[in-house]
């Protein structure tokens, strides 16, 4: 397997991505973006794009807040998140829009066969590429935000929608999981909504801890019906003849 570090830029913020593809294959092949958690990219991220890449994609973790703004804390990770994801939206959307160009550009990406994930802060930020009217053929969001983002309403969602969503997460509130089905209906997306019984927030990263009274932890169970159901909904998305 080929992985590293991939330098890029946006507006005069450096950032760096991390790639990884399997080198034994030979062309390109469909490419899959990661968005970040509120931390940004971590050991979750690379595991993620490694699966991936073991699974015969080429997958780019992108850097939403660059180089030069790594949250130590939680608390400055809370605080930095809040910013991107209640604040500036279209900061946001131009950030996970951006590695979107970058990963089409890389010698090893079929550019028209290319999707995203993104993991709770990260799952904004994939729901916001499609709320822009990106070209990309999915994007599947695991326990992020839901709520709808009025300023980044394009004319068309391209993208197919999977959400994959803990029953029992506390930080998505039943308000935003109704208003998410009603935009979806009502833009006549390609859309699935997935419940995980007994599972709370950032379900999928085993660092989440298992204190389900803190109203986040890693369940294994789900973690894996969740990655199938994105390899699922990808297999579908590309078809056999793309891969």
């Amino acid at each position: 397997m080929k992985t590293g570090i991939v330098k890029y830029a946006h507006e005069g913020v450096d950032l760096e991505g991390y790639v990884a593809y399997d080198e034994q294959k030979t062309g390109p092949r469909p490419a899959i973006l990661i968005a970040h958690e509120w931390f940004g990219i971590g050991d979750h991220e690379r595991e993620s794009a490694e699966r991936l890449a073991h699974a015969g994609y080429l997958a780019f973790a992108a850097d939403l807040y660059g180089v030069r703004n790594r949250p130590q804390t939680t608390e400055e990770a809370a605080r930095m998140a809040t910013e991107y994801r209640s604040g500036d939206r279209h900061l946001l959307r131009e950030r996970v829009s951006t590695a979107l160009r970058e990963m089409k550009n890389h010698p090893q990406a079929r550019k028209e066969a290319t999707g995203a994930i993104g993991f709770c802060f990260g799952g904004t930020a994939v729901l916001e590429l499609a709320r822009s009217g990106a070209s990309t053929r999915g994007v599947v969001s695991f326990h992020g935000g839901l709520a709808p983002s009025e300023a980044s309403r394009a004319p068309k969602i391209q993208a197919a929608v999977l959400a994959l969503h803990g029953a029992d997460d506390p930080f998505v509130p039943p308000a935003d999981v109704t208003a998410f089905q009603e935009e979806m209906r009502s833009r006549s997306v390609d859309w699935q909504l997935v419940f995980y019984g007994a599972t709370v927030h950032s379900f999928t990263n085993p660092k989440a801890g298992h204190d389900v009274s803190q109203g986040f932890a890693y369940e294994p169970r789900s973690a894996e019906r969740a990655w199938q159901a994105a390899l699922a909904f990808f297999r579908e998305r590309f078809d056999n003849t793309d891969r």
